[in-house]
């Protein structure tokens, strides 16, 4: 009968991940055929210690075996759950739809599989986006391990075929029904579908091949880019497994809100205020840019809310077309404080007749509408 894998690792049913980890790595440094006196003890202890851990660091095979025991992460029936045993609904499926009578379509054992995708989020400036800039940047990710080079197995040691699959990478299982004789095939539960075996795990990435590090990139921003932009770096995410490609990285960039401006697609907005004076008579004001101070004219007798376009002022396309503009809204500030200089020239511009508004009231627009021909 197989050993209870809580008593191989020697930790309790309700152990968490932390301590299954320390346990394994005690043992698995006591009981290394490299280090332990009796080899063949140790090789066969050596096993089931890494078995072990291999079905309670993973939280479905746990959770599995823990429900089912040995059944539930080796394919084995027994049990009691009718006439199929412990096998689960897919299974029963496999072995009435998914596999011949007899036999079956052969498995193939699991191939090079690309490492994941890793996202990265930066925030930048307006005025980054619209200049462009280099960020530096730093992540942890799984890294093919430099020791094995990805193999999981210890430097000078064999990768050999699994024995409770032959190598197929699967197991198949002939059961006895009313209807006949049926195979089912399903993943072997020892190599995970690799048909290979570690005998000797790598003791820098215990045997899985990659290992967490830290990575550090300059990252190019372009010219251009919006709120919500991506840029991908290939190669950049996690490593592949068995010799598969790694995964890519995605920048996703947020820009920063102004005190200033406002972008409105390749349009910068911007609100500058203008003195009474400056709208009556008009004149060269200075007004704020993405460049710096420019110069903007003002009309004689503009109005409070007034916009002014500057064409080519605005964000750059990222695909490096054209431009955007820069549209000025002005607004009119009435001083809350005047100086008795200041009120008397006020009040002679009152009474020259200054204090009259030309634009009609609604109610003479209101009459002109309706006596209009």
């Amino acid at each position: 009968m197989a050993a209870d894998y809580y008593q191989v690792l020697g930790v309790a049913r309700d152990a968490d991940d932390g301590a299954i980890k320390r346990a394994y790595r005690e043992l698995a440094r006591k009981y290394h055929p490299d280090v332990a006196k009796d080899k063949t003890t140790a090789e066969s202890h050596f096993k089931e210690i890494n078995e072990a851990y291999e079905v309670l660091s993973d939280a479905q095979k746990r959770a599995n075996y823990d429900r089912f025991g040995h059944a539930g992460v080796n394919g084995g029936g027994g049990g009691g759950f009718g006439p199929f045993g412990g096998d689960g609904f897919g299974d029963i499926f496999d072995m009435f739809f998914g596999a011949a009578r007899g036999g079956g379509a052969q498995q193939r054992r699991s191939g090079p599989t690309r490492g994941s995708d890793l996202r990265y989020d930066v925030e930048i400036t307006l005025e980054e986006a619209y200049a462009g800039t280099t960020r530096e940047i730093t992540f942890r990710h799984l890294a093919t391990c430099k020791t094995c080079r990805g193999s999981g197995a210890e430097p000078g040691t064999l990768v050999v075929p699994c024995d409770r699959c032959s190598g197929s990478g699967i197991q198949r299982q002939v059961r006895q029904t009313p209807l006949g004789q049926f195979v089912t095939q399903t993943t072997c539960s020892k190599c995970s579908g690799d048909g290979q075996i570690v005998q000797t795990p790598c003791v820098v990435c215990r045997g899985r091949g990659r290992i967490e590090a830290e990575k550090a990139l300059q990252v190019r921003i372009p010219s251009g880019v919006d709120d919500g932009s991506r840029i991908r770096i290939t190669g950049s995410g996690e490593a592949g497994l068995r010799g598969g490609p790694d995964g890519d990285l995605y920048v996703y960039l947020t820009i920063a809100p102004h005190r200033v401006f406002r972008r409105d697609g390749l349009d910068v907005l911007v609100d500058v205020p203008i003195s009474f004076p400056q709208a009556a008579l008009g004149g060269e004001i200075l007004v704020p840019s993405l460049e710096g101070q420019i110069p903007l004219t003002l009309h004689a007798g503009t109005q409070s809310g007034s916009q002014y376009r500057l064409r080519g002022r605005g964000m750059p396309s990222v695909r490096g077309a054209a431009k955007g503009d820069e549209l000025i809204s002005v607004h009119v500030v009435v001083p809350s404080k005047l100086g008795k200089r200041e009120r008397e020239l006020l009040e002679d511009y009152a009474r020259a007749g200054g204090d009259q508004i030309e634009e009609k009231s609604f109610f003479d627009r209101i009459k002109d509408a309706f006596t209009a021909d």
